[in-house]
């Protein structure tokens, strides 16, 4: 009787564990009811395109993949991590789909596909209040300039600091960023327009923006390259149904006030 049981309880184990491995799936996992379920990488340091209150994920970029997934007939769980970490998740098939304030450039598209652009953002620079002598990025030189970790800013202060004469250091997010400069710590950022304007409003971090914008940077919404074609068609359907129905105007209205 022993051994039966034993027998028994490790066929019953066995088949628990196989049903458990066989949801996931190579683009999705099933969700119990039926029909797939996809990851997407989010960053909740992201303001006003992503952010946590309470217990809620809000923001442009999440108001923006729930309402494609909810066109386009699809259910999404969304994974918040470092933006550093989104496209090596999704190369190791952690995720199927990032929205996070990407940027859209010849270096991920080695890596990723990417949707039609969603936003046109660009980079600026970034000061406290009461500096007076940096007034555009040709003021750098021999200034120390923070960035985050795996952006647009942080590969612009990197492949530009010999030409600018800066000193470049890293954060892994916006916040900590910021307040590298608001101490004094740092003599300047360098940031997403839209996400230094509206964390500007919102708080007294105690920055201003100065100069024109370095570059003319597109967000877009990221598969791996070459995987989940389907999604991303579905993607760019319900993108250009939202724009065309005015629910993506409302959801930046929302947020920017624009």
């Amino acid at each position: 009787m022993k051994k039966l049981g034993l027998l028994s309880l490790f066929l019953i184990l066995s088949i628990f564990i196989a049903a458990c491995g066989s949801t996931d799936t190579k683009s999705g996992k099933e969700e119990k009811g039926g029909g797939k379920v996809y990851k997407v990488g989010v960053d909740t340091t992201y303001p006003p395109f992503e952010f946590k209150e309470g217990n809620d994920y809000k923001g442009i970029d999440i108001d923006l993949i729930n309402a494609i997934a909810k066109n386009q007939g699809f259910k999404i769980e969304l994974s918040p991590m470092d933006f550093g970490g989104i496209i090596p998740a999704m190369q190791a098939n952690q995720l199927d789909v990032a929205i996070a304030g990407m940027s859209i450039t010849d270096e991920r598209k080695k890596v990723v596909d990417f949707s039609t652009p969603y936003f046109d953002a660009g980079l600026t620079v970034v000061v406290k209040n009461d500096n007076s002598t940096i007034k555009s990025v040709d003021d750098l030189k021999g200034k120390t300039v923070a960035v985050k970790k795996g952006t647009t800013g942080a590969k612009y202060a990197q492949d530009n600091a010999a030409k600018l004469g800066i000193n470049v250091v890293q954060f892994n997010d916006s916040p900590a960023m910021f307040q590298e400069v608001s101490n004094g710590n740092a003599d300047a950022l360098i940031e997403d327009y839209p996400v230094i304007s509206y964390a500007i409003a919102q708080k007294d971090l105690g920055l201003k923006i100065v100069g024109d914008r370095l570059n003319g940077d597109q967000y877009g919404i990221a598969v791996l390259k070459g995987q989940n074609q389907d999604l991303l068609k579905k993607i760019d359907k319900g993108l250009a149904e939202l724009k065309k129905d005015g629910t993506y105007d409302k959801i930046i209205k929302t947020y920017l006030g624009e």
